[in-house]
């Protein structure tokens, strides 16, 4: 059966609750879930004016509505109300570098907020797959050349990585606390995670991300700078883990045997798609027709990791997931994406670019 064939037949007619449907990684799966005919509600904090929600029309995709995974008691109203078939929890600060600024929002975002989210769904006793999203940061990064699995420690440098490791301890203490999957007959959650590597895609502006850093240099005509050329990150277009995390949510609600997926779980890239930021960079630039960039590496500038590879064995033997689109479609996408916006492209129009570079990806 093919993905888009397998992911709807499980998810048409389904009410999904997804947190942080108004950031980049929630926007793309709130039309992707429409097109699969899921019912989606959405609970995030009001969208950046400047994101892929707003520009590409989102909100016609999804009942919107804003709360924040801080506050428990909206959270638990918006499980009650909802009363999905399937959650996935993708609301979280998601950057390095403002974590250093502000710990503790980024702890009560990230850490509380899952354990708010799981919380909610004990005290409503409502029986859903739980796809709880996490990030390639959460292991304990020993700068090694291979990828690591998911049974590697979790740990963390910045407050960033380290929330993310909280956030998976986090998720395994309420699945073996409250919903074992051995006893998934009586309680009826079954809850996994994902972690993905460095997600690029059309749509991103947020601060200090690469591909953002780079678009808005090049439409001023500016030379791009770049702080770490020679950091190795497992680049991936933002579709790949989103099929990663949709399919697993599929075998949760639907195979003969959903405990057997209530674990962590690696969605990257092939070995091949690691490269430095300056290949990033300089492969954007390609498929732009223009540009350049210059190195603002800065010695004393707060910690970030060098070198970051994921093992995804795992999910190609137990899953049958598998990257789909290498670097260079990854790259030709994501400039095409932005290109379209630049030159005044309308929402409707940028949505339907979504939905096509989807169905692409759904059939390659």
């Amino acid at each position: 059966m093919s993905l888009s064939a397998e992911l709807s037949r499980v998810y048409a007619g389904k009410t999904v609750l997804l947190t942080g449907h108004t950031g980049f990684k929630g926007a793309w799966l709130t039309l992707w879930l429409q097109q699969l005919g899921a019912r989606v509600v959405g609970f995030a904090l009001a969208p950046e004016p400047k994101s892929v929600f707003l520009s590409a029309g989102v909100a016609s995709a999804c009942e919107h509505h804003e709360g924040d995974v801080r506050r428990f008691e909206q959270v638990k109203a918006a499980v009650a109300a909802a009363k999905p078939d399937v959650v996935f929890h993708l609301a979280a600060q998601a950057l390095v570098r403002p974590s250093y600024a502000d710990p503790l929002a980024t702890i009560e975002t990230n850490v509380n907020g899952t354990a708010h989210v799981l919380e909610a769904i004990r005290q409503t006793k409502q029986r859903c797959a739980v796809v709880i999203v996490s990030s390639d940061k959460c292991y304990e990064n020993r700068e090694w050349v291979y990828g690591y699995r998911e049974d590697d420690a979790m740990g963390g440098h910045d407050p960033y990585s380290m929330s993310k490791g909280a956030t998976e301890l986090v998720t395994a203490s309420w699945r073996r606390s409250y919903f074992h999957p051995a006893k998934l007959a009586e309680h009826g959650v079954a809850i996994a995670s994902g972690r993905a590597g460095n997600v690029i895609g059309g749509g991103d502006w947020a601060v200090d991300r690469i591909i953002p850093d780079c678009v808005r240099a090049l439409s001023k005509g500016e030379p791009i700078g770049v702080r770490s050329p020679k950091s190795v990150r497992p680049w991936q277009h933002v579709l790949e883990p989103l099929g990663g995390y949709l399919l697993l949510g599929a075998r949760l609600l639907s195979s003969a045997r959903p405990q057997d997926y209530c674990e962590g779980w690696n969605f990257g890239p092939e070995a091949s798609s690691a490269r430095t930021v300056a290949e990033v960079v300089t492969a954007l630039i390609a498929a732009w027709g223009a540009g350049q960039w210059v190195d603002q590496s800065d010695p004393k500038a707060v910690h970030e990791a060098s070198l970051l590879r994921l093992s995804i064995d795992k999910a190609q033997a137990k899953l049958g997931w598998l990257p789909r689109w290498n670097f260079e479609a990854t790259i030709a996408r994501t400039a095409a994406w932005y290109r379209a916006q630049l030159d005044g492209a309308s929402p409707e129009q940028l949505k339907a670019l979504c939905q096509a570079q989807i169905a692409d990806y759904a059939a390659a």
